[in-house]
């Protein structure tokens, strides 16, 4: 009796071991939100073995060693978090999240390098973009100033670096790059005035140079800005403020079912600006993008928009004039600077999906970008008689194609991700002039006119490694340069012509103890390219000076309604640029190295109540210099951004917002200061079914403050000497 109660015991044991092996398999699915849109990058978790998975592209997962009975936790930003009970292992689930208010409580931190972004996603959601000013303002740690009436581009400040309008940083908008390589203003300028905010639907961005899909101008990181494919609603907008400023902006939707959707934005600003000399400012946008799914799988999506600015500036000001009671600080000294700029897009994207674990995703584009641009530095230092106004003018044509393969794969109980990407861009810049002008209206001299062609061919591989909670992140970038130069001013015709690569390898490590926890490492090395008519003119040898940075750092939830960013840095630049407008010439400053600390705060105190509070630190240093004379002009070294943004059940939504930065170097020793400005906002809205209205107050406590500031030297009309101190723009 024994003897058979064993033997049944015995296989019993057996049943179930093999019952629990064939059960334990592969678990497909499929998620989607309420309109039925596929959501890439919800977050997939058994809550007994905490296997996880992300969706890809179309929405898709896979789920190893899953038992009938298992629990999946399904979250994905902006909707409510999702349980499902596995009980057939054979059928594929299909599941529908829907949307709600984002609450911390509810956010994971996903395994991945670029699970920071959770960071911006909140602050998207809970204090949506509204101006174009406002999409670079949601990236943590970054700072923005502008000048010369509103029409130029940004000024840009993140982790040390006054990055002048885009040397160090890299922007593109749906795979377009927006930096543009020697530009007649200065390299990297990236001008987003072509984007319409209420059009960006996410956003992702990456500090430091780790990340194998980014080239040129990653030295500080880069911002990538994708559009929506699709509207929810049509929308009507109308802005009105101080200064004669309005704003119109209208979204309507052409097509809109599970498989097909189009929609035409449009977008037209004027104002007058709070000068007295009137800004006479317009821009035009207009936007339309179609997304198709194909029969046999495949993704296909269209964008074609058109960009028209032109504006009047009041420019620098010299702060002895505003002592001595000259002007006052909205006054001006040369109100004939000023100038227009228009960028024409066309862009297709293919996402070709090979089989369940792989696809293709390529991108091809066209962009027609005119710039020209009036300024006065300097006023009558170099010309006593007509003034040392400037023009720089340009015409351009940027071609590109990229194509990056996709594998999922699995290596033992283990898998992975592979990515290879191939890329190809042509500049090519007629007419690219730098001259000494009059009032607007006539060229005395040209200082430099010509044709620039400029290619940048590059190739990379990159693999994830996902050994249960440590993910180990290898990749290799590669770039070629071929830089081309048509000097006009040169008698004799002649190409000058220069060919560079370089190789830069990226290692990354992020290990998630829990959903609340992870700690990352990442290794890396980047660059920025030289201006190709320095380059040609053999006046520097460094034509891609590398950058080599590392981060430390973690991301954690150490209560349900609050999460936390930390992170130590380090960068060495080889070589940094400074643009000297008036000259035309980019001037090597030499090496550099930057080291700081990031901290990220969001915190949900109350339900629909978020606090969000970013600070940086930064010592910035010249290597080879003498002590007290190594500073980096106007290199920030501490920022801070915070806010509280609470959202009512009644459709009523405030919000309070402040920025500070502190008083930076203007000059490599200290002498004359940049000084540090803390600025207040608020807004208040209220949503009635589909209407809503917004009181928007910026500088609510009426800071006099200086948004962008040089250490310049100029002459007035009426002075003998020249003088060197602060110049600003309000």
């Amino acid at each position: 009796m024994n003897l058979n109660l064993r033997i049944k015991s015995f296989l019993t044991y057996i049943l179930i071991a093999v019952t629990t092996i064939v059960s334990a398999q592969v678990f497909e699915g499929n998620i989607t939100d309420q309109s039925k849109n596929k959501l890439e990058g919800a977050y997939i978790v058994d809550t007994k073995n905490g296997e996880h998975a992300h969706s890809d592209l179309n929405g898709d997962f896979i789920l190893k060693n899953i038992s009938v009975g298992d629990t999946l936790q399904v979250s994905y930003l902006g909707h409510e978090t999702f349980n499902f009970v596995v009980e057939d292992l054979a059928k594929k689930v299909k599941i529908t999240l829907n949307e709600s208010y984002i609450s911390i409580d509810e956010i994971v931190i996903t395994p991945g390098i670029r699970a920071i972004n959770v960071f911006s996603d909140i602050d998207i959601f809970t204090n949506p973009v509204n101006t174009s000013q406002d999409i670079l303002r949601k990236v943590p740690g970054l700072f923005i100033g502008q000048h010369a009436g509103g029409g130029k581009a940004e000024q840009i400040f993140l982790r040390g670096f006054d990055i002048d309008h885009g040397t160090d940083i890299r922007l593109t908008v749906d795979g377009m790059p927006v930096n543009m390589a020697s530009h007649a203003h200065g390299q990297g300028y990236a001008d987003l005035h072509f984007v319409i905010p209420e059009t960006i639907e996410k956003l992702e961005f990456g500090k430091g140079p780790y990340y194998a899909n980014q080239g040129n101008f990653t030295t500080a990181g880069y911002v990538s800005f994708n559009t929506k494919e699709k509207l929810d609603n049509n929308l009507l907008k109308v802005d009105y403020g101080q200064f004669n400023t309005k704003r119109l902006l209208g979204m309507i939707n052409f097509l809109n079912s599970d498989n097909h959707s189009a929609y035409i934005a449009t977008e037209f600003n004027t104002t007058d600006g709070p000068f007295e000399s009137s800004q006479n400012f317009y821009r035009t946008n207009l936007l339309a993008k179609y997304k198709g799914n194909l029969n046999n799988g495949d993704r296909i999506s269209f964008l074609a928009s058109y960009f028209d600015s032109r504006w009047d500036a009041s420019g620098q000001i010299p702060q002895r004039e505003i002592d001595n009671g000259n002007i006052t600080r909205f006054g001006t000294i040369d109100d004939t600077e000023g100038g227009n700029t228009g960028r024409t897009n066309l862009r297709l994207n293919h996402i070709k999906n090979i089989n369940k674990t792989s696809f293709l995703r390529s991108n091809i584009y066209y962009s027609k970008y005119d710039f020209e641009l009036f300024s006065n530095f300097t006023f009558f230092l170099n010309d006593p008689v007509n003034g040392d106004q400037i023009k720089q003018k340009e015409s351009r044509n940027m071609y590109g194609i990229s194509s990056e393969y996709n594998k999922s794969f699995g290596f033992g109980e283990h898998d992975g991700l592979f990515q290879f990407g191939v890329e190809l861009r042509n500049d090519l810049s007629k007419d690219n002039e730098l001259s000494n002008t009059l009032n607007r209206r006539e060229t005395l001299s040209r200082v430099k006119y010509g044709q620039i062609n400029e290619t940048n061919l590059s190739a990379y591989a990159s693999a994830e490694l996902n050994f249960h909670k440590l993910t180990i992140n290898p990749a290799l970038r590669v770039d070629q340069f071929t830089f081309n130069y048509n000097d006009f001013l040169n008698p004799l015709y002649k190409t000058q012509a220069v060919t560079k690569s370089i190789f830069s390898p990226k290692f990354n490590f992020i290990y998630n103890q829990s959903n609340d926890f992870q700690l990352f490492l990442k290794l890396g090395k980047g660059f920025h390219s030289n201006d190709s008519r320095v380059i040609v003119e053999q006046t520097t040898k460094e034509i891609l000076p590398s950058a080599y940075g590392s981060d430390l750092g973690f991301i954690y939830k150490p209560f349900k309604n609050m999460i936390v960013n930390a992170a130590y840095w380090y960068l060495y630049l080889q070589q940094e640029f400074v643009y000297v407008g008036d000259a035309g010439i980019v001037e090597p400053s030499g090496e550099t190295r930057r080291q700081g600390f990031d901290l990220g705060l969001r915190f949900e105190p109350i339900k629909r109540l978020i606090f969000n509070l970013d600070a940086t630190y930064t010592l910035a240093r010249a290597i080879g210099e003498e002590a007290g004379s190594d500073l980096i002009p106007l290199a920030p070294d501490y920022t801070m951004v915070g806010g509280l943004n609470y959202s009512f059940g009644s459709g009523f939504n405030t919000g309070f917002n402040v920025r500070y930065l502190d008083n930076r170097p203007a000059n490599e020793d200290n002498s004359i200061v940049a000084l540090g400005y803390t600025v207040f906002d608020f807004n208040l809205g209220y949503r009635l079914k589909n209407i809503e209205t917004t009181l928007s107050i910026q500088n609510i406590t009426n800071t006099e403050w200086n948004e962008t500031q040089f250490a310049t030297e100029s002459r007035l009309k009426d002075e003998a000497e020249p003088v060197e101190e602060i110049h600003f723009t309000r």
